[in-house]
Parts: C-alpha cells; sequence; structure tokens
C-alpha cells in the first residue's frame, strides 16, 4: 500500500465511490433501511459535499478508491454541531491507520468550519470503529440527535471540538 493518497472527492468518484460505500454497508450486514445504504447522497457524493461546510474525503490506493469519510452540518441541530458521515472502508485498507487518518482530517476541517462538536452515528456491534472513535475522544449519547433518517443506527456518540 505504498501509493495512498487521501483527497476531496472529485465527480468522477461517484460510481466507484457508491460502490464502496454500499460493499461495505452489505459486508457489515447494516440494514439497507433506515441507514447510509438508501441515502441518495450515495450515488452522487461530489455534488452532496460541493456545498459551504462540507467535505468528503477518499482514501485512494493506486488510483483506486478504497474508503472515504466526510462531514457536514447535522441537520436539524445548531450550526456549531456536524456529522462525521459515511466513515467506511474496504477491508484493503483496514487496520493501517487509515481510519485515524481520515477522522483526524475530517474533525480539522470541521473545527476550521467553526464546529465545536461532532456527532456520529453507528451500528453497536461495529466494535472496531467504536474502539476507534473513542480513541479520539467520542462519548456515547443515550438517543440520536439531529433528523439523519438512519433510524436503524443504534449507537450514537459526539465529541467536543
Amino acid at each position: 500500500m505504498s501509493a495512498i493518497k487521501i483527497r476531496s472527492v472529485v465527480p468522477e468518484d461517484n460510481k466507484a465511490l457508491a460502490q464502496v460505500l454500499r460493499d461495505v454497508l452489505i459486508e457489515m450486514g447494516v440494514p439497507k433501511v433506515g441507514t447510509a445504504y438508501e441515502d441518495e447522497a450515495l450515488d452522487m457524493m461530489y455534488e452532496t459535499y460541493d456545498a459551504p461546510r462540507k467535505r468528503y474525503y477518499v482514501v485512494e490506493n493506486n488510483g483506486r478508491i478504497i474508503g472515504g469519510a466526510g462531514i457536514a452540518q447535522l441537520e436539524n441541530e445548531s450550526s456549531e454541531i456536524c456529522e462525521l458521515q459515511k466513515m467506511y472502508f474496504l477491508p484493503e485498507a483496514r487496520g493501517k491507520g487509515l481510519g485515524s487518518q481520515m477522522m483526524n482530517k475530517c474533525l480539522e476541517f470541521a473545527k476550521e468550519q467553526g464546529f465545536t462538536k461532532c456527532y456520529l452515528e453507528t451500528m453497536p456491534y461495529m466494535e472496531d470503529a467504536r474502539k476507534l472513535y473513542g480513541k479520539v475522544g467520542f462519548t456515547s449519547l443515550d438517543a440520536p440527535m439531529g433528523n439523519t433518517g438512519h433510524y436503524s443506527c443504534q449507537a450514537w456518540m459526539i465529541k467536543e471540538l
């Protein structure tokens, strides 16, 4: 994995990125309803994140997308709260520190945009992801925030930036 690059999403990434995200969601056993799987944004990630205070990053290995993560304001919440969104990696990208690098890049962007808190939703059984979130200071919440439409996600976390 010597040719790994983290960069902002571009229009040409849309199709491959949608496939990567859906493949990981299926692999993880995430329900197709009430999760990111059914988000219209998956098919147009560049257009979705091409807006103020939003950014989506992809991880690329030799020109092939192997993961990604994004930041956007949490819908129906204070303008000071952002959400870490759609952070998923193919198996070949896991265990190499890319999740930490990606999260740091996203959280740094969030701070630059003036957000003071970052929220995320995940599944209770995604233990590796939850460990990573905990390491960078995310703590569990008892209930969801905002209005993401992801009613099948049953674990919620927040971090002060």
